[in-house]
Order: structure tokens, then sequence, then C-alpha cells
């Protein structure tokens, strides 16, 4: 095969082609939560009697961010922080069973209301983009353990998407649940679920907002506010993403990112998703067919030398 195949149009359509059929059949695979641990032994024999195959992300590096608990603990062992901004994560209690000591819990754990709940499992299931913000410390029994509980910060309402394809960085803004003010926290009691939070729009400031989120906001009148609408720099990101690949292992994942309402350069990393819908990132084709031919590139080099 001449050293250019790889940069032919029919090649480039068959990656196209590819593309496609990878993001189905990955989710198909991310989904099957119940047979996951076969299919992982599975995955390493093959792996182990075919080594002239590229494995874009080993079972057991995906298998961690399956669980809340862990996800984001790499993210702050990390302690970024340099000119460009300090990248954090909220402060967090798992809660694995027995709602009625939850109270007790998050008094000794010092985590101040309202509080976010998640589904322990994140498995990409609709499920387990569930969360519910409590806002008193009775309406805590009423959660579903097991469960992540993290403070709530403050963010102007606004989320950035941030997708990672190998050494790709793509960044789109989202919707989010709006600042809850200390009047409205004295005047409101009780536990707001919500299905999912960050709408599918391609950005924040043309998207209509999530209707759950919508009917939040309408019924205490907390408006949501657009000063903090500016992206992470993108040295900070890259910075980022380049420590959590080494990291987790992964190439292929994205971060729910949020910056501080009333600062500029106060990050938290608040869940990471492993092959999020790609679909809703701008260029996603050209970016992953990119990724997916460097990737063919490299390992024809191998053979070559």
């Amino acid at each position: 095969m001449a050293s250019n195949a790889f940069s032919s149009e029919y090649c480039d359509s068959v990656y196209v082609i590819m593309v496609s059929l990878s993001l189905n059949m990955v989710k198909m695979v991310c989904h099957m939560s119940d047979s996951y641990p076969s299919i992982c032994v599975e995955l390493q024999d093959f792996r182990r009697t075919h080594p002239e195959v590229t494995v874009l992300d080993p079972p057991d590096a995906i298998q961690h961010l399956h669980n809340r608990q862990s996800m984001l603990q790499c993210v702050a062992d990390m302690n970024l922080s340099n000119s460009y901004g300090k990248v954090d994560v909220p402060r967090q209690l798992v809660v694995k069973r027995d709602a009625a000591f939850i109270p007790v819990a998050v008094l000794k754990a010092g985590l101040m209301l309202p509080i976010v709940a998640k589904p322990l499992v994140a498995d990409g299931s609709a499920k387990s983009h569930e969360l519910s913000l409590a806002y008193d410390q009775e309406s805590l029994q009423k959660l579903e353990p097991p469960l992540v509980l993290q403070e709530f910060v403050n963010h102007g309402g606004v989320l950035f998407k941030v997708y990672i394809v190998g050494e790709a960085i793509k960044v789109v803004r989202r919707f989010s649940l709006p600042d809850v003010c200390k009047r409205e926290l004295s005047k409101n009691a009780g536990v707001f679920h919500f299905p999912r939070v960050s709408c599918a729009a391609a950005s924040a400031d043309n998207a209509d907002l999530d209707p759950g989120v919508a009917a939040f906001s309408r019924e205490f009148a907390v408006p949501l506010v657009s000063h903090i609408f500016e992206l992470p720099p993108q040295p900070l990101l890259e910075k980022l993403a380049k420590e959590l690949r080494r990291r987790l292992g992964l190439r292929l994942f994205n971060l729910d990112i949020i910056r501080e309402h009333g600062t500029r350069d106060q990050f938290y990393v608040i869940d990471i998703n492993y092959f999020p819908g790609y679909g809703k990132m701008p260029e996603y084709e050209h970016i992953f067919t990119d990724f997916l031919l460097s990737l063919g590139q490299n390992q024809y080099k191998k053979r070559s030398t």
C-alpha cells in the first residue's frame, strides 16, 4: 500500500462510514451493562491474540468512569492551577444506602445547601443523567441511594461541555440550573427532580432552555445571567485534557465544566462522560475522521519500520 493511501478520497469516505458504525457500535456495547464484565474479558482476549488491532480505549479504563465516586478523583488529585485559571471539583459525598442518615452525613461532611444528587452509576442510560436539587435538611431523606451528593455551585446557569477526541478539543455552551440566592434558599424547601439538565442546542447563546429548567426558573423567579458565557481559556483546557488523557488512559470522553459565578478563572468539573453524544459536537464528522485516520497512519508507520 502506498504511503499516501490514507489521504485518498476513497479512504476518507470509508473512514466516515466507519465513524458512523463505530458511534452506534460503541454506544450499544456501553449500554449492555449487565453483560459488561463478560464483554471486557472477551475484548481483552481478542486484544492479546490480535496485537495488530488498534484499541481506542481499554474496557477497564472505561469502567472507571461508570462510577461517580471515582470519576472526579483524578481531577481533584491534579490540583490544576496556572495563570489561566484553577480547576477543581465540588465537595461531594457518596451515600450507598439508607437515606435516613443522609442529613447527618451531610452535616458531618460540612456540605452546604442546596445539594445536587446524582446516581452513583453513570452508565449512559437515561436514569444515570437524572439529578435532583435538595433545598433543606429534611428533604435529603427523600433521596434514593446509591447517590453522589455534590455541593451546588452558582454558575450563572451556563454549563460548558468539553468534547475530547484524541488531542482535539471542542467546547460548546449548554444551559444549566439557574443560580440559587440566599433569599430563595430560605424561602423554598423540598427536592426538585430534573431528567436531564443540559439541552441539545449547539449554543446557549441561541438555545431554548430545557423545559424542566425553564419551569424551575419561572416558578422561583430566578433569572439566568449571561455575563459568564465566555468560554474557558483554551490553554487551560489543553492542559486539563492532556493530563486527563494520561491519568484516565482514555481518548474519547467529555467534561461538564462550570465557572463559579462572580469569578473569571475558578472552574469546576462536575461530570465526566465516556463516549458522549458526539453528534451534538460541531464538526464531529471531520474531527472523528481525522482521529481515526491518524490512528491508521500511526499503525501503518509502526508496521513499516
